[in-house]
């Protein structure tokens, strides 16, 4: 068992300042008592160690975990860096040194809680992107498509394949308003950045109309004797019609946003991660 200082540990935030505190965990065999990107979150009488972003520890990791634990626990680890789970950190922390321990396998460890509760929140990441695929609106600001989302987990990722396939020529935009960053397709160039606010115009005339057809079509099509709002949310959840136009949601008439803030050692042991 992998014992627990009582110093908290700071990271950048970033995947690869990540993997270099997993680095860290391993040289030190020692887990923290908390793991948090910028600034703590609570009052500690124990002063934190920041712990800086090292690109080669991080290649060391990358490669260990390619290697040695595979592909599907490599995308795994990945996904879990991008759900909202609270303290996730610690549970990928903890789950590093379970996987180096058992190999590929610790995947089919459901009865470990680390390892459910990461694939539980892992599950959740990726419907939230399925229902995004489905639930996610374009309005018109020629020379752009701009979509407005608010998800809990950071699903730019997962969306990307889709929407770029799925709209080849087009420059569009996806703006995840909880994260700050938005998905952009600019001339056959992908790629996600960040961006901080988000202020659009009244929507044009002729995108008004589109509106008001798409929403008369969604009325009349409904079916009154069928109607049941509580299956409808079951489906649909009310989280997602703030921005859906059948809905008559006012999204992107005028939408401003500011992206929230950022972000005793134990005997050497032999590193299981390999000189890249």
């Amino acid at each position: 068992m992998i014992p627990t200082n009582d110093t908290p540990w700071l990271y950048d935030g970033s995947y690869e300042g990540l993997l270099s505190c997993v680095f860290e965990s391993f040289r030190l065999h020692v887990l923290p008592c908390l793991l948090e990107a910028g600034e703590p979150s609570q009052l500690s009488l124990t002063p934190p160690r920041v712990m800086l972003t090292d690109p080669h520890k991080a290649a060391r990791v990358q490669t260990a975990l390619r290697h040695k634990l595979g592909q599907a626990v490599t995308e795994f680890f990945q996904s879990c860096f991008l759900t909202c789970l609270e303290d996730k950190e610690l549970y990928m922390l903890r789950f590093m040194h379970l996987a180096f321990h058992v190999g590929p396998s610790v995947l089919h460890f459901l009865s470990n809680e680390t390892v459910a509760t990461l694939w539980k929140s892992v599950r959740h990441l990726e419907n939230e992107a399925h229902l995004l695929k489905g639930f996610l609106r374009f309005s018109d600001y020629p020379p752009y498509l701009i979509a407005v989302i608010h998800p809990k987990n950071f699903v730019l990722p997962l969306l990307t394949a889709h929407f770029c396939d799925r709209f080849p020529e087009e420059n569009f935009l996806i703006y995840d308003e909880t994260h700050g960053c938005g998905l952009l397709q600019q001339k056959g160039k992908i790629r996600i950045l960040p961006i901080d606010s988000l202020a659009l115009s009244l929507p044009s005339e002729t995108e008004q109309k589109y509106r008001a057809l798409w929403q008369t079509y969604y009325k009349t099509a409904a079916i009154q004797a069928r109607y049941n709002p509580a299956c409808r949310m079951s489906h649909m959840p009310k989280r997602y019609w703030k921005y859906m136009t059948e809905l008559g949601a006012a999204a992107l008439t005028r939408h401003e946003s500011t992206a929230p803030e950022s972000l005793p050692p134990a005997p050497p042991r032999q590193s299981p991660f390999p000189e890249s």
